[in-house]
């Protein structure tokens, strides 16, 4: 048997400053499905990550919150941990960059580079804000197109005409988290000289460390030629200061990356049998693998090589990078409720259909990989309950009534045995290249060759004849150790199915070598379902429940989550006058409030609005627990919303809350004197 290798591997650091939705999670279960894989083949397998904690983003939103930064990314770090758990990504340690060991590295390695002359100071002039004073990164920055004279467009490019340009270049710039006209100003910034690494980076990115898509694409910007990288920013920020420099911090993108070995580190100091030199010094020969999205390749293949070799560590074995995740064929979408968080997703359905579904559709290359959700139903009812389980329920009554739960000894198809036996290098040959999608394919395929064999064999129809208790006996104990072998392949995917299977097969924790021997004069525990089939209304209810997740972010102020990568603006845009007297504001009775049957968050509401009345959901139940105390109460309506079809009836328009969220959040009211119907201007 080979030497166990020694594997330390890493997801992309998720930000703390919003939930995981399905996006995020296809990426930390491929990785845990590698890393389970490693685990179960008997190597050292390691897997590290933590939230990425700084920057304006977490500071100006703590600060809106009325908390402080540690207290936001305390909370959105124990709801990661618990959403990554109950998905089965199963960190050796989920960590913070907002930690001392990330602080002491990230000093250490800027002060080597700086020491080794890779690091530039200079003037940079920039858009700061005199009313919050301090100086604006370009999403900060809003202001009228140069190029199409599109208005509210971002301070680096527009999303009308798709042009990209300088801050300076915009017209009638604004700064979007006070509205003050921004000031020109200069200030002291330092860089990292990545074309120190030109010659190096070249080299190592033809390597086999990146898919060839990515490094095609990374030798676009090294053909370009490649820039020095700012790597500070002026207080205030939340971050680390740069060593003897008061009122410069470190940007968040140089003390990410030094975020995996910080985790790593803080595990060594519980687990004296990692030793950090080992794995990250400059002589290591241990694996460094990290899974990433296409959308950060830049950072972790140019950036972090780069400080990497400066600093005098070791390079990543290869950077594996997936594609994004779409739904239905679309991007996730709140409105159509498929921008689905994994919280809403747990709430209604279990996670080992979800793992399986991306295992099924996740090749080693970069593309993008849709959950088409009619589809995923067919694929786990059909695969999981249809193929796998069906092996074990068709069989374990037949061993419990006609021996006592007791597998007998012998191989009723010994040609079929050795087809599972032929197919597990292969399989193990898919994982390891994280070509999930052909394991999953080659193990359905010897489930569907079980399948027809005991169909062919059918052992219901032998146990009504006499004299062929034996053979049923036979064909049933084969059929539950190929169960027990399809069971070992897809255990880096299925673990909560795999320990159900376990404690059927009453033996312990299977590892992947299992495969190769059978259980015979063994008894079984009692059956029970270990998987039940997706009912489509269970479909239904999540996306009903991820549209009430949009309608309880709309009732209040600082409900709404960030975009895709979890990091959101301050400030909605600005809209026109014209746009704002359009709304019809009026003031409603609130004549009936009560719970909504199956919703977590809503109210429905009967208001009258002088010359009729209306029905609308409102996503406050956190802040009213009693709704009977609402009612007699009048409110402030837009009565010429749109009216929205959803699982509960029609919603028709929207009162107007506001509030931080949870038991805060106030129904607006008007002053005394007010009726209803009247019209707000």
């Amino acid at each position: 048997m080979s030497e166990a290798r020694k594997i330390l591997v890493t997801s992309a650091l998720p930000y703390a400053n919003g939930s995981i939705h399905l996006g995020h999670m296809l990426e930390y279960v491929q990785t845990d499905m590698w890393v389970r894989f490693q685990k179960l083949r008997g190597n050292q397998c390691v897997y590290v990550c933590a939230d990425d904690a700084h920057g304006s983003a977490i500071m100006l939103r703590a600060e809106k919150e009325g908390i402080t930064p540690e207290q936001l990314i305390a909370g959105v770090q124990a709801e990661h941990s618990a959403d990554f758990a109950d998905f089965g990504v199963a960190f050796d340690n989920f960590h913070s960059t907002h930690a001392e060991e990330n602080r002491e590295l990230s000093a250490a390695i800027y002060l080597k580079l700086r020491d080794a002359g890779h690091i530039a100071t200079r003037s940079v002039t920039q858009y700061f804000d005199p009313e919050k004073g301090m100086f604006l990164a370009d999403r900060f920055i809003k202001g009228t197109c140069p190029k199409c004279a599109a208005e509210d467009q971002y301070g680096d490019n527009c999303e009308k005409c798709g042009a990209t340009y300088a801050p300076t270049d915009l017209k009638d710039p604004r700064s979007a988290i006070s509205g003050a006209v921004p000031v020109l100003k200069d200030s002291k910034h330092f860089f990292f000289k990545l074309p120190d690494f030109q010659a190096m980076l070249e080299g190592w990115t033809r390597s086999g460390a990146l898919q060839e898509s990515v490094a095609n694409k990374i030798a676009e910007w090294l053909n370009a030629g490649l820039q020095e990288w700012d790597i500070s920013r002026d207080a205030p920020y939340f971050g680390f200061e740069i060593p003897g420099e008061p009122g410069k911090y470190f940007y968040v993108w140089l003390d990410a990356p030094i975020g995996y070995m910080a985790s790593f580190k803080n595990l060594c100091a519980r687990r004296p049998e990692l030793d950090f030199d080992a794995f990250w010094g400059k002589d290591s020969t241990a694996e460094l693998y990290h899974f990433i999205g296409k959308d950060i390749v830049n950072f972790h293949a140019l950036f972090w090589p780069a400080m990497l070799e400066g600093a005098g560590y070791r390079k990543p074995t290869a950077i594996n990078v997936h594609g994004y995740l779409t739904v239905n064929g679309q991007k996730m979408s709140k409105s159509r409720g498929t921008f689905i968080k994994a919280r809403t997703y747990l709430d209604h359905l279990d996670p080992e259909y979800l793992r399986y579904y991306y295992a099924s559709k996740l090749g080693r290359g970069v593309d993008d990989l849709d959950l088409n959700l009619e589809d995923f139903v067919q694929k786990v009812n059909s695969d999981l309950v249809g193929k796998v389980v069906n092996i074990a329920s068709r069989c374990a009554g037949f061993i419990h009534k006609g021996n006592a739960g007791v597998l007998v000894a012998g191989d009723a198809a010994p040609e079929l045995s050795a087809a599972f036996a032929e197919a597990a290098p292969s399989i193990a040959e898919a994982y390891e290249a994280r070509d999930f999608a052909r394991a999953m394919r080659e193990i359905m395929a010897l489930a569907d060759r079980a399948n027809a064999w005991i169909a062919d064999k059918a052992p219901w129809a032998l146990a009504k004849q006499d004299g062929k208790q034996a053979e049923v006996q036979a064909v049933c104990a084969l059929g539950i150790n190929l169960f027990r072998q399809l069971v070992i392949f897809l255990k880096p995917v299925l673990p909560k199915l795999a320990a159900a299977a376990e404690a059927f097969l009453d033996v312990p924790p299977l590892s992947w070598d299992d495969h190769g021997s059978r259980l015979a004069d063994h008894r079984l525990n009692a059956f029970t379902p270990l998987l039940t089939r997706i009912e489509p209304a269970r479909i239904d209810a999540m996306i009903e429940a991820s549209k009430e997740d949009l309608a309880a972010a709309e009732a209040g102020a600082g409900q709404t989550h960030g975009n895709g990568e979890l990091k959101k603006d301050p400030l909605a845009a600005e809209i026109a006058f014209d746009a704002f007297a359009a709304v019809d504001l009026r003031i409603a009775l609130i004549e009936k409030c009560e719970f909504v049957e199956g919703a977590d968050k809503l109210l429905r509401l009967s208001l009258d609005i002088g010359d009729e009345k209306r029905n609308v959901f409102s996503g406050i139940k956190s802040a009213y627990p009693d709704p009977s105390t609402l009612e007699g109460r009048l409110t402030l309506y837009v009565a010429n919303l749109a009216a929205r079809k959803m699982k509960f009836g029609v919603s028709e328009g929207m009162v107007l809350a506001a509030g931080p969220g949870g038991e805060e959040i106030y129904l607006l009211s008007p002053d005394s004197g007010a009726k209803p119907g009247q019209r707000v201007k």
